[in-house]
């Protein structure tokens, strides 16, 4: 299925439901279950919950049409948000560019770029910021004063039930769905902090900061996860393109690793990173009040959203 959260016309009111093939939006009533009262709500009910939802959209009692709804994130606050950097082509060409922000004299060949040990040792992640989260066609506010702000194309992954110590063999069994991640970046401000050797912190936590959508797909309709073309366009005009079987660590290992002594439970998401020329900062540019970014994933959809500065703040 393909679960979204929406609004109808002018309502505030959160609804869940799913995609029909046509576009239009089957509801789950939140007075038909407990389980349809919100998307953690659903992801909590488990196979249960799933399989009330499978009935009710194909009874189809409760169909809106697209044009009447606002699809927000499937998920719209995560229990917890981690966001891992699994892709090695991503993380040598970002390094080899720091000349753009004054690290380097010159750009560097990525493949002369040494990447730390550790890197491939264990999956690295941060934790983002679970309340800045929005979804497709929803403005994308830049930070005051960035100069250089930019898109990341990331494969995302929701959590499907609680687990410690989760081995790679039985990390299926922890998968929820997957959605597109757009991981937006202030790279001023990244670049910046991250010097003190902690971090990110501004260059990620700004509000509409981490776009999901457009919706969440069960991942038994998802064979390969890992087998997914990966395409971003900014105004029309492809900018990236890359494969999720790239990813150097894969989800199972990264939930191996992190579920090592810690608990994790159901609603939480875990991003893939960045993949290869999946970045502006990869490729030497960045975007501009009013660009369109479309991110596409095989089977997941497209995500869009416009970006847009505050009054009176230009980029450089």
């Amino acid at each position: 299925m393909k679960l979204v959260t929406f609004t109808v016309g002018e309502e505030e009111q959160q609804r869940v439901g799913a995609v029909l093939d046509d576009g239009a939006i089957c509801e789950f009533p939140s007075s038909a279950s407990a389980h349809f009262t919100s998307m953690l709500a659903l992801i909590d009910g488990a196979e249960g919950a799933l399989d009330l939802a499978r009935d009710h959209l194909s009874k189809r009692q409760t169909v809106h049409a697209a044009s009447d709804v606002r699809l927000l994130a499937p998920l719209p606050e995560p229990r917890q948000m981690r966001d891992a950097l699994c892709f090695e082509k991503h993380l040598r060409q970002a390094r080899a560019n720091r000349h753009l922000f004054g690290f380097e004299g010159v750009p560097r060949d990525p493949a002369k770029i040494e990447v730390p040990a550790v890197w491939y040792e264990q999956p690295i992640y941060y934790k983002a910021n679970r309340f800045s989260v929005v979804g497709t066609e929803t403005d994308i506010t830049v930070p005051r004063g960035e100069t250089r702000f930019d898109y990341e194309l990331e494969l995302g992954l929701v959590i499907s039930r609680k687990g410690k110590d989760i081995r790679p063999e039985n990390a299926r069994e922890h998968m929820f769905g997957f959605c597109i991640f757009n991981d937006y970046t202030a790279r001023t401000a990244q670049l910046r902090e991250m010097t003190g050797q902690l971090g990110p912190a501004k260059g990620k936590d700004f509000d509409t900061g981490n776009a999901l959508g457009p919706w969440l797909v069960t991942a038994d309709e998802i064979a390969d996860p890992h087998d997914l073309t990966m395409v971003a366009r900014v105004n029309g005009e492809e900018w990236s393109r890359g494969n999720s079987g790239e990813m150097h660590h894969k989800f199972p290992a990264v939930l191996a690793h992190i579920s090592s002594d810690e608990t994790l439970h159901p609603g939480e998401f875990i991003g893939s990173g960045t993949v290869g020329s999946g970045c502006g900062l990869e490729l030497g540019k960045f975007l501009n009040d009013g660009d369109v970014v479309e991110l596409e994933i095989e089977g997941l959809g497209i995500l869009r959203n416009r970006v847009v500065r505050q009054d009176g703040d230009k980029a450089a």
